[in-house]
């Protein structure tokens, strides 16, 4: 049986690795077969992307070359790792995907809509989420969450946190017009309430899609 395919989007510093991490361990106690990935990144390519497009040295990166290396990670991801994973039946749980390149380069960088259309056709092979989970924060504390984090893990993933608020705020209302558009798929989660608060809103919405495809614990 083909396995899930769940995404987790939202502004920098929201807590989706937190929350990706809370709903793997719970997952795989249930007995299921859990992979996580994310984005950029996941691959030997796609880590180094990750370094040029992250880093505060490549600050003026234009935002076309942006979205083509985004593309590129993800191209890989999806061929090398997402793909077969959902063949031998895992849950995915993934920390980004196409839907942050709608938001980041569409909404903050203010690409046509069409430019990210078209790339994601090429790079991601028809594969669509089973589910995205939005976790909603105020822009404000995006930065604040996102400093603090780059702080403690000592990487240099800063480019972003030095854009302005107007780049932010068009970046949240991008997401949450990607959510009104597709309700069905896009599950809009209030990010700000304790990690256990969030966790169990998500769990239960995970459950509920896990019953209703049918899947079972190996």
């Amino acid at each position: 049986m083909r396995g899930l395919f769940i995404t987790f989007e939202g502004l920098d510093g929201s807590g989706k690795t937190t929350q990706i991490e809370m709903a793997a361990r719970r997952l795989r106690r249930q007995g299921f077969s859990v992979l996580l990935a994310r984005e950029p990144g996941g691959t030997r390519s796609g880590d180094e992307i990750r370094k040029i497009v992250l880093s505060s040295r490549t600050k003026r990166l234009d935002p076309r070359a942006e979205v083509l290396l985004y593309f590129a990670s993800r191209a890989q991801n999806v061929a090398e790792v997402i793909l077969p994973a959902l063949d031998r039946g895992a849950i995915i749980l993934c920390d980004r995907f196409t839907d942050s390149s709608r938001a980041y380069q569409g909404g903050g960088r203010q690409l046509p809509p069409h430019a990210v259309e078209d790339l994601d056709r090429i790079a991601c092979q028809g594969l669509v989420p089973d589910r995205t989970i939005l976790i909603d924060i105020a822009q404000r504390q995006s930065v604040v969450r996102a400093r603090k984090r780059n702080t403690r893990t000592g990487r240099d993933e800063s480019r972003f946190e030095k854009e302005n608020a107007a780049f932010f705020a068009r970046v949240r209302k991008a997401f949450l017009t990607i959510a009104k558009k597709d309700p069905r798929r896009v599950h809009v989660i209030d990010g700000n309430r304790t990690p256990e608060e969030i966790h169990e809103d998500i769990w239960n919405d995970l459950w509920d899609l896990i019953h209703s495809s049918g899947m079972r614990p190996r």
